[in-house]
């Protein structure tokens, strides 16, 4: 299950998602996660799978590698729906025992069940086609108004960039000690939550050792190579929006103030 998780993870490719410009793809993905909280209604939840099924085959992703990140959010999936399907009041169309299944609740956690899935796959998109340098960089131009008022944009960038990059590495960390761990007998699927909690300290601490240990390393390997912060530093390919990324843009930004006004007009 661990390495179902997809986000953080990149897929090399030569597509024309993969060459669009970082900044236009982070920008885009907000978009996109805004528009998702705008839908009321099931109709335009169906032009944006098909809208991710373009984006899929553009990039020539394997369908598989994409919808295989929904694998480890089944139990959060489960939880959403039960939670919303017998808590929210309204009229009563089913009931189990003191439980009451009205048509607002299933309306809701339907609806709740297909937005997380569509925002899984959306942002596990932008890091299965962008690198995690091009990420970088998209972060930190985006963020370059800010300067004015004091804000680190490079610091920050760099950051959240290292941070969605080691989450395959903790994550196929996290697997290898798990499988040596059970081949000397221990069991992390048995037993009560407490005793299942328990069994996860030989799990937890040797992960955050050779988590610190790693950051030591990436320190010690920035600081032989002169790493000193975004002051002064130059890059040396210097991000310029082509005519594939206007018309990019303005397409998804159509198609994304289409989605909201339907809201309003149906």
């Amino acid at each position: 299950m661990l390495k179902d998780i997809t986000v953080g993870q990149f897929y090399p490719g030569n597509s024309l998602v993969h060459k669009l410009d970082p900044r236009l793809k982070i920008v885009i993905m907000i978009s996109y996660i805004v528009t998702l909280f705008f839908i009321n209604s099931y109709l335009p939840y169906v032009f944006i799978v098909l809208y991710l099924m373009l984006i899929i085959k553009v990039a020539d992703i394997p369908f598989k590698i994409v919808f295989k990140g929904l694998r480890p959010l089944k139990w959060i999936l489960i939880i959403t729906f039960v939670i919303n399907l017998f808590f929210i009041q309204g009229e009563e169309i089913f009931r189990v025992a003191f439980l009451s299944i009205t048509r607002e609740g299933l309306d809701t956690a339907i609806k709740m069940a297909i937005r997380l899935i569509l925002l899984v796959l959306g942002t596990s998109l932008l890091t299965l086609t962008t690198s995690p340098i091009e990420m970088t960089d998209g972060i930190e131009e985006l963020l370059n108004p800010l300067k004015k008022i004091g804000v680190p944009a490079h610091e920050i960038a760099m950051m959240m960039t290292i941070a969605l990059r080691f989450i395959p590495t903790l994550i196929e960390e996290t697997d290898k000690i798990m499988k040596a761990q059970m081949a000397r007998g221990a069991d992390f699927e048995s037993g009560n939550i407490v005793n299942r909690a328990k069994n996860l300290v030989p799990l937890l601490v040797p992960l955050f050792i050779n988590s610190f240990r790693r950051a030591d390393d990436l320190a010690t390997a920035m600081e032989s190579r002169c790493y000193r912060g975004g002051e002064g530093r130059t890059k040396f390919r210097e991000l310029k929006l082509t005519k594939a990324d206007y018309i990019t843009f303005v397409f998804n930004i159509i198609f994304f103030s289409g989605i909201i006004v339907w809201r309003y007009l149906v």
